[in-house]
């Protein structure tokens, strides 16, 4: 049998998430429910497996710990891509790195609830009344008011979208975002410095890189 490792299911999903019943005749799946942050016990949990599967960017896959899993054959991540796992040092080691299909609705519709729940004061609202109180504040509205998006690709755009139809003005700005391509989205392109001045909120949307920097003209960057 193949052992299996799931790791950092600490929601207990995994394993509802899809069908795993395909691999009951051929696989040992073992599910950890817990974070490890310290590599050497990560190592020794993982070193029987020739399987992991990781969730996200919640456990770093280095090449160092690569290393201490001689059995290691297969990473799977759920989504598109993970920045946490070493491509490089997976592929000179002959490991396969493999990846689910991902929707982006969730995000682009929870990014609409912390907006919302921010210009509403929803939370201290919430909490008042469970309190026994009352209404503590006045809320404010989105129509008329400015969103800036750093990032305006297929979720920037689409959450864009939506602030137009809250009867937002949309500005936005990131390294490689032409005038064009702004418009398309319902969006003006502005230079970072003016985002940042201008928006009554900010929203980010950047594929992680090594390092970003954000620096302003005068200003070293830390």
């Amino acid at each position: 049998m193949i052992r299996v490792a799931v790791l950092d299911d600490y929601q207990d999903v995994a394993l509802k998430m899809a069908d795993w019943s395909v691999f009951d005749s051929c696989c040992d799946i073992t599910v950890f429910h817990d974070h490890l942050a310290d590599e050497a016990a990560v190592a020794a949990r993982l070193e029987p497996f020739e399987i992991i599967c990781v969730m996200r960017e919640r456990t770093p896959i280095t090449r160092s710990l690569m290393e201490r899993l001689p059995l290691l054959r297969l990473i799977c991540s759920t989504g598109k891509r993970n920045a946490a796992i070493d491509d490089t040092a997976a592929k000179e080691r002959g490991i396969a790195v493999v990846h689910t299909g991902y929707s982006s609705d969730p995000t682009i519709e929870m990014t609409w609830a912390l907006i919302l729940g921010l210009v509403r004061n929803l939370v201290p609202e919430a909490n008042s009344v469970r309190e026994g109180g009352w209404q503590i504040g006045v809320a404010g509205d989105l129509r008329g008011r400015i969103l800036g998006v750093v990032g305006l690709g297929n979720i920037g755009g689409a959450v864009a979208r939506i602030a137009r139809a809250f009867g937002m003005e949309v500005i936005a700005w990131s390294q490689n975002l032409t005038a064009d391509k702004a418009q398309a989205a319902g969006a003006k392109l502005v230079s970072k410095e003016d985002l940042f001045a201008q928006a009554d909120i900010v929203t980010i949307h950047l594929v992680p890189i090594e390092r970003v920097v954000w620096s302003t003209p005068g200003h070293s960057p830390e």
